[in-house]
């Protein structure tokens, strides 16, 4: 297992050949520049910075197949970038290379309300593509918190906290378009609902972290805005009762849009940080979405559920303004989380299991937070069985970072043990790659290497992630 205290290093470092040739081909869109470099060599992960030696801002599809181009003549690394919002090391330049950033590539191309599909540029975030298109009566669900760019979300398989009820953005994607390791550029597929024609390279680049091709364009599936709209807070003496109000609502088959559950020590540190005065133990945040009617009756229905679980001190939040307020608090659960301890870093586990095994693994993780020296919240999105333990820990303190990784591979582990998987929604990144082999096998580890190197036959692609060649 690779960790903040067994950093890679860097084996490789851009010519200056290539450097030069960058400089004449983008001018004073490619930048060398410390600042710069250290910036786009950083993200929430646990991990130190690790600069590319050059940044190339791409205003267009042709910029990313000239910067490609570059890179592999000289089969120098080539590392995508978004927004910067992975927490697993995705966007780290750990053999040097070019970073490509696409945050200028940030146009909605086409918007077909017929169809409910939209297509943008890579760079789009989530939150700019719903200001766009709201006149429309639309919606892109895909909600991870952060406002990720919706190429970095197809990138890492992204979800969140609509998933429960619209799936992820395996499920919302519907064609890429890709510039490959030799500068080609392809679409993966039409704008059909469905197709049965030939392999699904669609889904095989949603998910593969940059490591086969840079996603320039991406459909997606729009939904149209529910009529009504109820969210709700309801505590609870215990994180399992919370939990198994949430899996026994979605058994009786409510369509529940949004169930997040925050232990009493996340909800501390979201009053701290949003200013909020929730009550501060383990707690539901629940929303619904349909006609008046059929919201009324979901949240009633839950409501039984709550309170047969010892649930209490339901608050509804009906407007628009409250809702917005309520999940804005829980959007910056992360940042809130590490002001528990300033100055430090996060390891953010991401296990996902089973419904029926997620208040048995909640629970046994809880009692490995009681036992550490450690902060580590516990939230996530128990409608679907996914949730994170945030471990808060110094970088500056080698001992912290010892006990955060031991926190974090025994989380990751009882995951594996009960069915489930080391990540529901973040993505492999640097941290998680020796724990694949353990949930898949050598034989598909062996597979998915073949895969990569089919695409990537020197390896340029964001290398080191994902699957080790």
């Amino acid at each position: 297992m690779t960790t903040t205290t067994d950093t890679p290093r860097r084996s490789r470092q851009a010519p200056a050949l290539l450097l030069e040739s960058l400089k004449t081909r983008f001018g004073s869109a490619c930048s060398t520049g410390e600042s710069v470099c250290n910036q786009h060599g950083r993200d929430e992960s646990p991990y130190p910075t690790m600069a590319p030696d050059a940044v190339v801002f791409a205003q267009s599809t042709q910029d990313v197949v000239d910067a490609i181009n570059l890179c592999a003549a000289h089969k120098v690394p080539v590392i995508p970038y978004g927004a910067g919002s992975s927490i697993e090391g995705h966007v780290l330049a750990i053999h040097g290379g070019i970073t490509i950033d696409v945050s200028k590539m940030n146009k909605v191309l086409a918007l077909d309300v017929d169809d409910l599909t939209c297509t943008v540029q890579a760079g789009v975030t989530r939150m700019q593509l719903n200001q766009e298109i709201r006149s429309s009566g639309l919606f892109f669900p895909i909600d991870p918190g952060a406002d990720a760019s919706v190429g970095g979300m197809a990138a890492t398989r992204a979800s969140g906290t609509n998933a429960v009820r619209y799936g992820t953005m395996r499920d919302n994607v519907i064609a890429l378009t890709v510039v490959t390791a030799d500068g080609k550029v392809i679409t993966t597929a039409g704008r059909s609902k469905k197709s049965s024609t030939g392999y699904d390279l669609t889904r095989l680049f949603v998910g593969s972290e940059g490591t086969l091709g840079l996603i320039v364009e991406v459909t997606v599936r729009l939904y149209p805005l529910p009529e009504a709209v109820s969210a709700a807070v309801c505590t609870f003496a215990d994180v399992e009762s919370a939990v198994n109000t949430v899996i026994q609502s979605i058994q009786l088959g409510v369509p529940i849009a949004r169930a997040e559950m925050l232990d009493g020590l996340t909800v501390h540190a979201i009053n701290r940080y949003s200013k909020t005065s929730l009550a501060e133990q383990p707690m539901l945040f629940l929303e619904f979405h349909g006609t008046p009617a059929s919201v009324k009756e979901q949240a009633q229905i839950v409501q039984e559920v709550a309170t047969g679980n010892g649930g209490e001190n339901f608050e509804w939040a009906i407007n628009p303004e409250d809702r917005t307020r309520l999940w804005n608090a829980r959007h910056h659960a992360f940042f809130a989380c590490l002001q528990l301890k300033p100055g430090s870093r996060a390891f953010t586990t991401d296990a996902c299991v089973p419904i029926s095994k997620l208040a048995e693994c909640i629970a046994e993780t809880a009692q490995d937070v009681k036992s550490s020296s450690l902060p580590a919240p516990i939230f996530g999105h128990v409608g679907d069985g996914n949730f994170h333990c945030v471990i808060v820990a110094d970088p500056e303190i080698p001992d912290e970072m010892v006990e955060a990784e031991r926190l974090n591979q025994r989380v990751m582990q009882r995951a594996l043990r009960i069915g489930g998987t080391c990540s529901g929604e973040h993505g492999v990144g640097l941290h998680k790659m020796e724990l694949l082999f353990e949930e898949h096998g050598d034989d598909v580890m062996d597979l998915m290497r073949r895969v990569k190197l089919a695409f990537d036959p020197d390896n340029i692609m964001n290398p080191g992630k994902l699957v080790s060649v």
